[in-house]
């Protein structure tokens, strides 16, 4: 036991899920309601020895902040047992205990005292927090000034630099800019090789497979699996497309299944976006004298999905169907990121596609197929059917954000795509 950092025994974390907020008054008083019971955390248990890196991965809700925030002392587990051996820095809610009020200075001070530090000791890593931050006099400045992008910074190297025993890390290597970003990255390499213990969640597969020395999977608050970094990441993908390794020891025979359930739901009056996990509060405009009634994305073998990895061929398919004349329709998709910045897309105008007139009744599908070169992450899809009549441009139907696509990767590059540089060293 002398060895290990982290041992965690059939850990839950139960919450009530209540049909109307009334019904939790009513519980407190006594009385008796319908709740349902929801496990963010099902008796989990796994070990982390003492100088170990160790990532978990597994899609939204699968409880992998949960499980972080049970172990920095955050939430309070519904059962089972939890043992940590070593003083704790915890990168989750960065500059959660700032006070906006106080100077960036003022709050080194009340966070390292906060995390058992006397002032001597902050004094001593003073020079390392503020180089590291690089934010120059603005730390003498209310942090209710900072920037988003200063605020973290100093957040960052507040909790970087208090020398811990085990590093607890969630998503938090993506904050500020690129260089930052290095520097942050340089960190945790240094953290590594100084034999730290890592606990370390992220949705960037690339990281995961480069850093960790052992892999945990998650999936709606069950541990899955565990074991090698790329085995690890091999089942999550699978799990991303509603596979299960246990049941599809034959990839290509699962393939071939899963297109034919899919051909067999749309046969019967399916439509494609039904296979897909759809926006419900999708935006729609426009006059309808063309109609936008079924979209689809399509992974390199067929399935439709969700989920598309870097570096694959992809489909993305649109059906339109005309209720008016219209002379020369344009179609169109748009992918942004989650701020809605837009990313990329294309249209028939701008691939030169023979579309013509389409007559009322008409229903055309039209599919665009490309290599998937953005890097991991989420994005949102949207579609588009415009034109010109007359010379005045007009809007027949638009769909903003109709559902997400992830894209998994196991190795990103800087910015929103990859330029896919062949690199030799001589």
């Amino acid at each position: 036991m002398n060895n290990i950092a982290i041992s965690v025994e059939n850990l839950s974390k139960m919450y009530k899920l209540y049909s109307k907020p009334s019904d939790r008054l009513k519980e407190t008083l006594g009385m008796k309601v319908n709740a349902r019971e929801h496990y963010a955390l099902n008796q989990v248990s796994f070990q982390v020895a003492k100088g170990e890196t160790v990532g978990i991965i597994g899609t939204n809700g699968s409880g992998k902040s949960t499980i972080l925030k049970i172990i920095t002392g955050v939430l309070n587990p519904s059962g089972g047992g939890l043992t940590v051996n070593g003083r704790i820095s915890a990168l989750l809610e960065l500059g959660a205990g700032f006070n906006m009020e106080y100077s960036g200075l003022e709050n080194v001070y009340l966070n390292g005292t906060m995390i058992g530090f006397t002032r001597e000791e902050i004094d001593a890593k003073m020079d390392a927090i503020l180089s590291f931050a690089d934010i120059g006099q603005f730390i003498h400045q209310p942090v209710k000034t900072y920037s988003s992008g200063m605020f973290v910074r100093l957040a960052f190297a507040v909790a970087i630099n208090i020398e811990p025993e085990i590093l607890i890390v969630d998503e938090a290597l993506s904050v500020g800019d690129v260089f930052f970003q290095a520097k942050c990255y340089r960190k945790f390499e240094e953290f590594k090789k100084m034999g730290k213990t890592i606990l370390f969640v992220s949705h960037d597969l690339g990281s995961i497979s480069k850093y960790c020395d052992r892999v945990i999977l998650l999936n709606q608050g069950n541990k899955l699996a565990e074991g090698e970094p790329k085995q690890m990441v091999d089942l999550y993908k699978k799990l991303l497309v509603g596979q299960d390794e246990e049941n599809t020891p034959d990839t290509s025979k699962e393939t071939g299944q899963e297109l034919e359930i899919q051909a067999e739901r749309i046969q019967h009056g399916e439509r494609w976006r039904d296979v897909l996990v759809t926006n419900p509060e999708l935006l729609e405009y426009g006059e309808k004298r063309a109609e936008i009634i079924d979209f689809a994305v399509l992974d390199e073998v067929g399935i439709c999905t969700n989920t598309i990895e870097k570096g694959g061929r992809f489909t993305i398919k649109m059906k339109v169907e005309f209720h008016e004349t219209v002379q020369e329709p344009i179609f169109a998709y748009t992918l942004k990121d989650l701020k809605g910045t837009e990313i990329t897309g294309t249209n028939t105008m701008y691939e030169s596609a023979d579309v013509g007139p389409q007559e009322n009744g008409d229903v055309r599908e039209i599919s665009f197929t490309q290599e998937m070169n953005l890097q991991g992450g989420e994005y949102l899809l949207s579609f588009g059917c415009t034109g010109y009549r007359e010379g005045d441009f007009h809007v027949y139907h638009r769909l903003y954000d109709v559902c997400n696509i992830t894209v998994v990767s196991v190795k990103n590059t800087v910015g929103f795509y990859d330029m896919n540089s062949e690199v030799v060293v001589e």
